[in-house]
């Protein structure tokens, strides 16, 4: 095992292989985006609690938050609050199959990681069509 040593030159604590030694899996990449989504859904639940605060104070206030929410940069920020909201919930999903003691060999880990990324992309492209469609 790899020895870490200080300017002394006395041995620490083992270092452990990190990123540098391990390839990337799916499983590790869905964990990090489930993660990264979840603090993403935080700053998201405050801009929906702005756009809900505008409609209660007034019509003229809530033309402003939807005016910016309207624009390209505000529909980016919502597109990708969406694609967030989506790719959490089927994480969490797999989690409680996981739960479940199924789909624990490594072939389902493998598809069950994969459907999340497909699965989240997929919902939210049908979604925001079906906005801009009934729109």
């Amino acid at each position: 095992m790899s020895q870490a040593r200080s300017s002394s030159g006395a041995t620490g604590r083992p270092l452990s292989p990190h990123l540098q030694i391990y390839r990337p899996l799916i499983n590790m990449v869905m964990s990090i985006l489930h993660r990264i989504t979840g603090v993403a859904l935080y700053f998201g639940t405050v801009l929906l609690a702005w756009w809900l605060t505008a409609a209660a104070i007034g019509p003229e206030y809530f033309n402003f938050v939807s005016g910016i929410f309207g624009s390209v940069p505000g529909k980016i920020v919502l597109f990708g609050f969406t694609w967030a909201l989506l790719h959490h919930m089927m994480g969490g999903i797999r989690h409680f199959i996981w739960d479940t003691c199924r789909g624990l060999d490594i072939e389902n880990v493998k598809l069950l990681s994969m459907l999340t990324g497909i699965v989240s992309v997929v919902a939210t492209i049908l979604i925001w069509a079906a906005v801009h469609l009934a729109g």
